[in-house]
Parts: C-alpha cells; sequence; structure tokens
C-alpha cells in the first residue's frame, strides 16, 4: 500500500496534516488535493495543525501533472471555488499552518486559508502565480490583503516576491517566527489550548469571523476559475511552466 499523500494523525483533540511529498517539496497533485479536502471535511478534531514534511511547507502545484509541462492547456472544470479552498474556508474548525519551509504558489495560498499561522526560521514565502502566467487562488486575492493591507498585497502578487520568515512576521503575514525545532512544538501548544476551550463557542466565533470579514467564497473561486481558464491558454502560461522547467529566465510576450 502506497503512503499518503497527506498524513493524519490525531492527539486528543488536535488532529495534524502532514503534506507528504518531501522529495517533490510536497508538491500538490490532484491526489494531494483530493485527501486534503477529505480530512479538512470529514475530521473530528476541534483543532487542526498542517505542516509539510522533510524541510519544505509546500511548492505549490504540481507543474508536471496540473499543468500539463506547459505543453498545453490543462483540462478545467467548470468555473468554481477549489474543493481544498472551500473545505478549509468553510470549515468551523480552527487550522493552524505551522509553515516549516518555502510555502509559495498554492501552499502560501493554504498558509493563508489557516486561521494562525506560525513560521519557523527557514520559512519563505511567495505568491508565484505570475510567474507563470497566472492569478492566484481566492486566498491571495482576498485574505493576503486582509493580513498585509492592500499595498503590501498587490506588491507580493504583482512581483511574485519571495519573502524570508523575518519580514512576514514584520508585515503582519504570520503571526510568529521560532526557531525550526520549536516549530511543531509551538503549533501544538497553541492548538491545544484552543482545543480545551468550549468547542461550540470556539466554532461560533470563526464563523462569526467570516461573516464580519470574509468575502462570498464561492463567487470569488467562480470568477477565479473562470479568470484561470483564460490565462491557462495564454503563451505566457506555456513560457512561465517551460521557462521554470528549463531553469531559464522566461520570455513573456502578452499574449
Amino acid at each position: 500500500m502506497t503512503d499518503p499523500d497527506v498524513r493524519y494523525e490525531v492527539d486528543g483533540h488536535v488532529g495534524l496534516l502532514t503534506l507528504n511529498r518531501p522529495e517533490v517539496h510536497n508538491a500538490l497533485r490532484r491526489r494531494t488535493y483530493d485527501e486534503l479536502t477529505e480530512l479538512v471535511r470529514t475530521t473530528s478534531a476541534r483543532v487542526l495543525v498542517v505542516t509539510g514534511a522533510g524541510r519544505s511547507f509546500c511548492s505549490g502545484d504540481d507543474v508536471r501533472e496540473l499543468m500539463n509541462g506547459g505543453e498545453a492547456a490543462p483540462p478545467r472544470p467548470a468555473p468554481r471555488l477549489t474543493p481544498a479552498a472551500g473545505a478549509l474556508l468553510h470549515t468551523d474548525v480552527p487550522v493552524i499552518a505551522a509553515v516549516n519551509g518555502p510555502a509559495v504558489g498554492w501552499g502560501m495560498e493554504l498558509a493563508l486559508m489557516a486561521d494562525l499561522r506560525i513560521a519557523a526560521r527557514r520559512a519563505r514565502f511567495g505568491e508565484l502565480f505570475v510567474k507563470r502566467g497566472l492569478c492566484s487562488d481566492v486566498a491571495g486575492i482576498a485574505r493576503l490583503a486582509q493580513l498585509v493591507g492592500r499595498e503590501r498585497a498587490a506588491e507580493l502578487l504583482f512581483t511574485g516576491e519571495v519573502i524570508d520568515a523575518e519580514r512576514a512576521v514584520r508585515i503582519g503575514l504570520v503571526g510568529r517566527v521560532v526557531d525550526d525545532e520549536q516549530l511543531l512544538p509551538a503549533a501544538l501548544e497553541r492548538a491545544r489550548a484552543i482545543a480545551a476551550n468550549p468547542p461550540l463557542a470556539v466554532a461560533a466565533l470563526k464563523r462569526g469571523l467570516r461573516r464580519a470579514l470574509d468575502p462570498d467564497w464561492t463567487d470569488l473561486g467562480v470568477w477565479v476559475g473562470s479568470t484561470l481558464g483564460e490565462l491557462f491558454a495564454t503563451e505566457d502560461h506555456r513560457e512561465g511552466v517551460r521557462s521554470f522547467l528549463e531553469k531559464r529566465e522566461p520570455e513573456y510576450v502578452g499574449r
């Protein structure tokens, strides 16, 4: 039996989700998305902690599988909110991201969808979608601006710059930075403190935060899905993926 793409362990009322593809920096393939979605939707834990195996949190989509290596536009479903994003953004279970290394592309989206972010000193963050000729998912559009403000969000989205953990905590992207070896203990300690509180009250507070601060994620997801469908068909997207795989500077043409 093959190992799961996402390991799930329970300690008391805390569930630990570990992205389990360290050989590819925990890149996400369809199976990974499906497992993550199912685990978030069905968990009975009071709090979830999400981290990555090895030295990376998540390097985003597996470009060879999900982007066809840049050779042709991948098949796209009807525009919708990504199911994994829907599971994470609509759950009433608090989610803590323990960012143990690079969190880029959808890896950064995953961190943004958490309620709390604790970063190891070696963590890195980057909204790399623009480098592939694409737009980010819903969290990069909405949640990033909630955390760091519109101007800093625009800078990170438009440039695709990768920032370190110290800058991330300065601009409010993460709540705390700890030494690498202290990351999981710190995240689990915070999770246990939340899990010790009345679970119905915690869930109500999370619903209240959504009502007060969040956009209509489903509507925004439809817009993102439609826009990605258009961008996947561009020459610039194919060039962004091919140049990444060929380890060279891209040449974008605006079409």
